[in-house]
């Protein structure tokens, strides 16, 4: 029997101690409820979004409400110190990197003939790139009329979605301040309105061992994000390319969107690098430490922390990732994977859904 044998047998026999739904009329209805869910999420987005993200953020920040708990700090001051830290802590990072990211733009139109000259092979995907350009500045040129100028017009399409962009953080704010002060108040909802003991005693069982997991996963990737941030910040210090709190948080950010987020990673650096470095060997540098730095994170040390009871399918990460995006767009690939790992995470704590968290699971 060879390897690949071996692997369909022990698949096998993990799958008969699944309990698969075997009713047509309970898959059906399951499957026409996911469907109406999907449409609402898509045609409700601005409303929607918000709410997932605070759903998100809220498990994220449970083990900090029961720490505060347990240093008996009341849960609605538990709740505003939260929201104050998340609140200062973006507007602390969007001003250092305000800056630094204004620069970076007003850099690229001027270093287009640099890149250029040290990309001849690409000159004529950089060619188009800036042709794609000029056309997008003449259509918002002529979009707001004759007299606006290119600044102006660019101006109040950043005033637009900043304007959006505010709107859906302060709705998540409120949204997730409320979750953090109701805590358990809708498990002990569900708790009082089931029927005996023992099915009270399950449901309080699973909720909480689902929570724990979730906040657990939440929690190691967020912090192994912080750490890959970091580390980039750092090495794109020593390297001269600068700024690296600007990079770090890209980095940070970028990462929560597996294989797509570090390769658009490793082009931006790149042309960065290309942009401001002389020496080509050293320009190539930052692109290259930073796609080490993501090696590292991803094939050895996030592995080991998160164990396999974590480990996601990664063809279904990939279609998770490209399905959310042209769901809700850069908001959408972010939380596509939290939230395939939250639908994981469900299923492994649902003996009903275990085979589906089953087929949600990576390899060994």
């Amino acid at each position: 029997m060879n390897d690949e044998e071996t692997e369909l047998v022990v698949a096998e026999t993990r799958v008969r101690s699944l309990d698969l739904p075997s009713d047509p009329v309970v898959v059906l209805l399951a499957t026409l409820v996911g469907i109406a869910i999907l449409c609402i999420a898509y045609v409700a987005a601005e409303i929607v979004l918000p709410i997932v993200l605070a759903l998100v953020l809220k498990l994220l920040f449970q083990p900090a409400m029961r720490l505060q708990e347990k240093l008996h700090i009341p849960r609605s001051l538990s709740a505003f110190i939260l929201i104050l830290f998340v609140v200062g802590a973006i507007v602390g990072i969007g001003a250092a990197i305000s800056g630094p990211a204004t620069e970076w733009a007003a850099k690229l139109p001027e270093g287009i003939p640099r890149l250029q000259e040290r990309l001849k092979f690409l000159n004529e995907p950089v060619g188009a790139l800036q042709t794609f350009l000029h056309k997008i500045d003449d259509l918002m040129q002529q979009g707001s009329g004759s007299n606006a100028g290119p600044s102006s017009t660019i101006a109040a399409t950043l005033f637009a979605g900043t304007t959006h962009f505010a709107a859906s953080f302060f709705e998540t704010i409120i949204i997730l301040f409320f979750l953090l002060v109701s805590g358990s108040t809708f498990l002990r909802r569900m708790v009082e309105i089931l029927p005996n003991f023992k099915e009270k005693r399950q449901i309080v069982e699973l909720s909480q061992d689902v929570e724990k997991n979730i906040s657990a996963y939440l929690v190691t990737v967020t912090l192994m994000n912080a750490a890959v941030g970091l580390a980039t910040g750092l090495a794109m210090w020593l390297t001269g390319l600068g700024d690296p709190v600007l990079w770090g948080v890209g980095a940070f950010l970028l990462n929560f969107v597996p294989i797509m987020g570090p390769l658009l990673g490793v082009g931006i650096l790149l042309l960065a690098g290309l942009l401001v470095i002389d020496t080509l060997s050293m320009a190539l540098l930052p692109a290259a430490l930073y796609f080490a730095i993501h090696v590292a994170e991803g094939e050895i040390i996030t592995p080991v922390l998160l164990a396999r009871r974590f480990t996601l399918n990664p063809v279904l990460v990939i279609i998770a990732l490209i399905f959310w995006f042209w769901m809700w767009g850069a908001p959408g690939a972010m939380l596509a994977v939290p939230m395939l790992a939250i639908a994981k995470i469900v299923c492994d704590g649902i003996r009903p859904l275990a085979a589906f968290g089953h087929f949600l699971s990576g390899d060994d």
